[in-house]
Formats: structure tokens, sequence, C-alpha cells
């Protein structure tokens, strides 16, 4: 069994690839940067493979797709949070950056790594979303999302959401090839994405509600290894809840 993590050289990728070579897995580590993702294959072990894989690049996309001639999974990782304005102070560029990476980047790996995955005999797809891409979340009474704090981190969130759309669609549209397509809500954890949290403590991201990025992986794996009457088309939340729209 072959899969693909992008964006794994650290934080939940890199848990989830490790999580998928422990459950019999080759793994290709997708890595923007080929030193760092070296270091995250070394580190895994086994049958970990690096792929220099930069999703906001068409040739690195191209080339790393002429690489893999069969998958069975597909994770969509990567992704960047890039500042926290809300939507009525946003600049363009960073809305268009969010977009780049978050959802055309998907669409992007997704559509060069259909025909490996085509030959897989159960072709999973896992995209890794937001808890704050939920409209559900972001309009009711979650404690999370308080809509009185305005549309904090419009440029992230927003394109979170476009992915679920995404993930909606891409699970419409391959359901007769055999496809099970999800999104993960993975809930708040200590990544690179957040770049804050790399000086707290242990202590203090306990404090804050920052969880482990392997529990998160954990759930990301469970989708992945879906038998053939798992769901598709569905929005998880990392406790394997069903999260709202």
């Amino acid at each position: 069994m072959y899969a693909l993590v992008t964006g794994a050289n650290s934080g939940i990728g890199k848990e989830i690839a490790r999580q998928l070579l422990a459950a019999g897995h080759t793994v290709h580590v997708g890595a923007r940067d080929a030193a760092r993702g070296r270091a995250a294959v070394d580190e895994l072990g086994g049958d970990a493979r690096l792929l220099v894989l930069d999703v906001t690049d068409e040739q690195s996309i191209a080339a790393a797709a002429a690489q893999v001639t069969e998958l069975d999974v597909l994770v969509n990782n990567a992704g960047i949070n890039n500042g926290g304005a809300p939507v009525s102070e946003i600049d363009l560029g960073a809305m268009r950056l969010a977009y780049e990476t978050n959802v055309f980047g998907v669409v992007a790996v997704t559509n060069a790594f259909l025909p490996a995955l085509r030959r897989s005999a159960g072709p999973r797809i896992v995209n890794i979303s937001s808890g704050t891409a939920s409209l559900g979340w972001s309009t009711g009474p979650n404690p999370q999302f308080d809509h009185r704090r305005g549309s904090y981190a419009a440029a992230y969130r927003s394109s979170k959401t476009a992915l679920n759309a995404l993930t909606v669609f891409y699970a419409q549209d391959l359901a007769g090839a055999g496809f099970k397509v999800n999104a993960l809500a993975p809930g708040l954890r200590a990544t690179n994405l957040v770049p804050a949290m790399a000086g707290m403590s242990p202590e203090a991201r306990a404090a804050a509600g920052i969880g482990d990025p392997a529990e998160a992986a954990a759930e990301a794996v469970r989708l992945a290894l879906l038998d053939k009457d798992g769901p598709t088309g569905g929005f998880f939340s990392y406790d394997g809840s069903i999260a709202p729209w």
C-alpha cells in the first residue's frame, strides 16, 4: 500500500506519515524543502520516501506525480495560516496566498495524482481542513469561534471552507470509481501553522487547549484506511464525530 502526505516534514503531516508507516504503508513524504524533507524521512525511517513537492508550483507537482505510479492514499495536509486579520481589514495578497496553497494547491495535487490513485483497489483522499472553516460553528454558540470576535483569520478560514466544498465535489465526482474523500477538522495543535506556539511550554499549551498533533493524525489515518462501506463526502472532527459544515 502506498500513501502520499503533503507537507509531511513537520506537525500533523509528519505524524500522519509516521502512523501510516506503522500501519504498513510505503509513505511518500511530501516536502517543499528537500533538506527538511530528508531530515523527516531519516527520522521516520522504514518505508518513508522523500518526494519534493511544492503544492503551489505546477512544475514541481508534475515532476512529483511522474515519480509516483502507484498510490492508495492521498492526504492533502500542506497549508498555511498567514495572518489573523478580519475580512474588513484583509490584504488581498494574503487572501490570494491562502487560496493558492489551501485551495488551488489541493486541486492541482489531487488532479495530478488521480491517475495513480485510479489504479488502486480502494483509493482514499483526506483533506486536512479546520474547525474554524465550519459555518455552523462560526455562526452558532461555539465558544471556540465566538462570532463577537469578528471574522478573524478570514483568509485562512474561508480557504478551508472552500476546501470543504471541494471535498464534497470530489466525493461526488469520484464515487463511481470507489473513492472515499473526506475532510478533517484536526483541532488546535502545536504545529508550525501558528508560530507563536513554538515557544510555549507544554503546560501553557495544555492550559490553552493546544493538543498533540498525533491525536489529530490518528483520525486522519482512520479516514485514510476506511473500508469499502466507510463514509465519503464527510467533515469529521479529530474525535471521529461529524463536524457541521
